[in-house]
């Protein structure tokens, strides 16, 4: 199916799993796009034809008749069709994204409260909860080509864990610790947001996550 719609093209793809989401997004827009047209230009159609007769009584039709319904079925049946083919799609992303979480390279802990995100690096021994455990606000170091499983949190209230070049989106809500991954592609610098309206500071709530080579990375553990 050609990709109508890449986001690609407009945020970079920084993550695994980036161009399966992408992917999934162009074949939605791809198998709507067509039907919406075809939609759209018989509704004008039959608005411009019809305008001009004025005082046109309609016609009762019963549908009782698979004739007089096949305008309406074939249609009905060709959009189900397309509904399936999005739903298996989306259904292997989904598993891929969100069930089937692979091994950690490393296991971090994110915090999200009003109005700033907290991270928490098991710092050298690689393991949370020890005295070397890096803490940072609203700045988020990570090796590149590295799985990372993340522990989420909320202090306060419904917060939204969303880095856009990763195509990941995740609420953080309160009271509970929801598990979700990432692997990063490519090094550099790239925002990190809040997608949940979360309060008045809600629009202050963004962050950074630095993604560093391998040389780097354990630089910066060793000169904190």
């Amino acid at each position: 199916m050609f990709n109508f719609f890449n986001p690609g093209l407009l945020v970079d793809t920084v993550s695994s799993y980036a161009h399966d989401v992408d992917f999934l997004i162009g074949l939605i827009f791809s198998l709507v796009f067509i039907p919406f047209v075809l939609s759209e230009l018989v509704l004008f159609y039959f608005i411009f034809k019809f305008s001009k007769k004025n005082f046109l009584k309609a016609k009762y039709i019963e549908g009782e008749d698979p004739k007089e319904k096949k305008w309406i079925s074939i249609p009905h049946y060709i959009v189900l069709l397309l509904d399936v083919i999005i739903i298996i799609f989306a259904i292997g992303v989904w598993v891929d994204v969100k069930q089937d979480i692979p091994k950690p390279d490393r296991i971090i802990e994110i915090e999200g409260r009003q109005w700033a995100w907290n991270f928490t690096d098991p710092g050298l021994d690689g393991i949370l909860g020890t005295k070397d455990d890096i803490r940072t606000t609203n700045v988020l170091n990570i090796e590149v080509n590295k799985v990372y499983n993340f522990k989420l949190k909320s202090a306060d209230v419904l917060h939204d864990f969303s880095v856009p070049v990763f195509r990941l989106k995740q609420d953080a809500i309160p009271g509970r610790e929801i598990t979700g991954w990432f692997k990063a592609t490519k090094t550099g610098v790239y925002d990190i947001q809040c997608a949940e309206m979360c309060g008045i500071g809600h629009g202050l709530m963004s962050a950074k996550i630095k993604i560093k080579t391998k040389k780097s990375y354990i630089e910066w553990i060793n000169n904190r």
